[in-house]
């Protein structure tokens, strides 16, 4: 993907991994929709069209949804230092904490506060990706067909309960037509 942007909005690497290091430890369950805030809310790096566009590709490659966009995005402004300071970024503050956690946890798991709180993290992290899905679906305003695919692939997931393969492979094809048949109505 190569970048078109004026130099000013090209990140550096610096940029890149503490802004990945920021979206790593505040996203906890809720990883895209804190990447989507920073990215095209404050930094404004990339628009939202973009955005969707990078986190479409990053869910249906193999491997974990926020490292993929991670990856292209930090790719997109500054090659493979880009990606791999994304990554770092990412991950990194993140295991920190989660190697902490989990001795907190094998020491106080049993205890009821504990258990609530998980609890209750759970909930928030569920609610901040229903969320970013409706913002991002009011903001971009896709067309019917694109919507229908969507739903689609909702009911496919939540409802029928299939393996992602088979619903990206399954909707892959309506998907594509939608995306023609809306970009011909639009032109």
């Amino acid at each position: 993907m190569p970048d078109h942007r004026p130099q000013t909005l090209r990140p550096t690497v610096a940029q890149l991994f503490l802004t990945y290091l920021k979206i790593g430890l505040v996203g906890f369950g809720g990883v895209n929709a804190w990447a989507r805030r920073v990215l095209v809310e404050e930094k404004r790096w990339l628009t939202e069209q973009e955005y969707a566009e990078v986190l479409g590709l990053g869910q249906v490659l193999p491997g974990p949804n926020a490292l993929n966009v991670a990856i292209q995005l930090g790719d997109r402004f500054r090659g493979g230092a880009g990606a791999f300071a994304t990554t770092l970024g990412l991950f990194g503050g993140p295991i920190l904490v989660l190697m902490g956690l989990a001795a907190l946890h094998d020491r106080y798991g049993e205890v009821p506060l504990v258990k609530a709180v998980l609890a209750g993290t759970a909930a928030t992290a569920a609610g901040m990706i229903l969320g970013t899905a409706l913002k991002m679906a009011t903001k971009l305003k896709p067309a019917l067909p694109i919507i229908a695919v969507g739903l689609a692939a909702l009911a496919g997931g939540a409802v029928l309960r299939l393996p992602l393969p088979y619903i990206v492979l399954g909707l892959a094809p309506f998907g594509i037509a939608a995306a023609w048949w809306t970009l011909r109505a639009r032109a």
